[in-house]
């Protein structure tokens, strides 16, 4: 009887064990993504920022200056990861087009204010991409939990859904980065 009891106190032990991985990784999933959309948002800040100084210089990408302003407050606005993912790849792909055409612009690229904006922006870029990283090193790990046995019977009794990681399109990965474009 003693046998019994400890080999089920070992069991429940084992349980409680996984089931408090399953919601640490889960919870160091909502966090690192928190982390993510603060620096978005200070993208974000600096958004307007830019179209501000390029809309001095840049007549004819009017209409591109506009689409990044909306996206920006759709990006702002959403709390639903799967979209507002996709509305950063379009960001990053208008981004990247207006950052392109300052060569056209000689009066945009020798502006102080522009240049700073240009290294501000190289930064968080980098950050992001950093934050991205450890976002998604920590999802792939969760999904390992919530795939591989036996945690993943504790996953499937407790809801336990695999997460997206944060992906580029083909299309993003094959344009230029933005923080290759600042390279002098």
């Amino acid at each position: 009887m003693e046998a019994i009891l400890i080999t089920v106190g070992i069991l429940v032990l084992l349980y409680i064990l996984m089931y408090n991985s399953l919601i640490s990784r889960k919870n160091m999933i909502d966090n690192m993504f928190a982390s993510i959309d603060a620096l978005l948002q200070q993208r974000y800040d600096m958004i307007p920022n830019l179209v501000s100084i390029a809309r001095e210089y840049m007549k004819y990408e009017q209409s591109i200056l506009k689409e990044i302003v909306n996206l920006r407050n759709r990006a702002i606005d959403s709390k639903n990861f799967d979209e507002k993912v996709d509305i950063e790849n379009r960001l990053n792909k208008l981004l990247s087009s207006i950052i392109v055409n300052v060569e056209n612009y000689p009066q945009l690229k020798a502006n102080q204010n522009f240049l700073q904006l240009q290294e501000a922006l190289k930064d968080i870029e980098d950050r992001i991409s950093a934050a991205r990283r450890a976002y998604n090193q920590a999802t792939t790990d969760y999904n390992n939990a919530v795939e591989m046995f036996p945690t993943n019977l504790i996953a499937s009794m407790f809801n336990f859904h695999k997460k997206r990681v944060f992906e580029v399109t083909e299309d993003i990965r094959s344009n230029i980065e933005i923080k290759n474009m600042f390279k002098e």
